[in-house]
């Protein structure tokens, strides 16, 4: 049992050590795409803090879903959150599984460029509509009365370029468009063209209805919020993908067969029985005999004689 230990992790190490040695390659030539992609997601934290500025809390507007779906409460807005993180967890995970795994059919550094690019392109469209329109925010504590609902005005350019982590979890005036509804739809829509377990992208689409739905109930963004996002992100994925390079397929690169396990092959048939051609077994002409119908060789000396 140790020995199969062993002799496994040795394995797992070499294979883990070659795909770290493809993957530096990737991003040693694709490494200023990932990085302007990780700018675009700083710029679009950036664009969110600054509509927070100018947010003007008001009376939340007439929404279908508020009608439709039961209000989670404030004390229930986490459940949101954890599946959003699950979804966000479990694809990062996933993007990395060549290097344990056997069955590899992507490139980890090349997905993710793919990934930020539909991200980027998105979040966008996403920074032109939610400055293009202020709307009162239907979240809690963006309502009249919170003290978070507007932004202090910053002091210092440092303050407006700073990222805190609270604010993004509580920011307001980034409607008409789901931030938390395009990582998820990306992320589903990435797995389901290049994962190969049929049950997980299932899954995956059920996740995301469940999501929409749990985003409303939540009141942390308007009706319209998920469903602009739903049509948009689809679209922008679809016809990004037709312009991008397609990704190589992992799984029909075939490794040259060698002479040696060639001939091991066949020599297995040989001795099964079933590799052998039934013309092989054909009578030959020989350089100094005949050979007659019922396949009975004849000497042409010994007929002389």
């Amino acid at each position: 049992m140790t020995l199969y230990i062993r002799r496994e992790s040795s394995k797992l190490w070499k294979r883990f050590c070659s795909e770290i040695t493809t993957e530096i390659g990737l991003l040693a030539e694709n490494w200023k795409y990932l990085l302007a992609g990780l700018i675009c997601q700083y710029i679009h934290g950036l664009a969110a803090k600054g509509v927070h500025y100018i947010h003007r809390p008001g009376p939340t507007l007439q929404d279908l879903g508020f009608f439709l779906l039961p209000e989670l409460g404030q004390e229930r807005s986490y459940i949101s959150e954890t599946v959003f993180t699950s979804v966000f967890v479990s694809f990062f995970l996933w993007t990395f599984h060549p290097f344990i795994l056997k069955t590899k059919k992507i490139y980890t550094v090349l997905i993710w460029c793919r990934v930020l690019a539909f991200l980027v392109a998105c979040q966008f469209l996403r920074v032109i509509t939610f400055y293009s329109t202020q709307l009162p925010g239907p979240n809690y504590h963006c309502r009249e009365g919170s003290k978070v609902s507007r932004l202090p005005w910053p002091k210092s350019a440092l303050e407006v370029l700073e990222i805190n982590p609270h604010g993004v979890m509580y920011g307001c005036g980034d409607l008409i468009f789901s931030s938390h509804m395009i990582f998820t739809l990306v992320f589903v829509r990435t797995y389901q063209k290049y994962g190969t377990k049929r049950f997980i992208k299932l899954f995956g689409w059920l996740i995301a209805i469940v999501q929409s739905l749990l985003i409303i109930a939540s009141r942390k963004h308007y009706s319209v919020d998920v469903v602009v996002a739903w049509y948009t992100v689809n679209l922008v994925v679809f016809c990004l993908d037709k312009k991008l390079p397609e990704l190589p397929d992992r799984t029909a690169q075939l490794l040259p067969v060698n002479s040696k396990d060639r001939t091991k092959e066949e020599n297995h048939k040989l001795l099964n029985g079933n590799g052998v051609d039934p013309a092989d077994w054909k009578p030959r002409a020989q350089v100094n005999g005949k050979i007659d119908s019922n396949g009975v060789h004849t000497d042409n000396s010994m007929n002389g004689a």
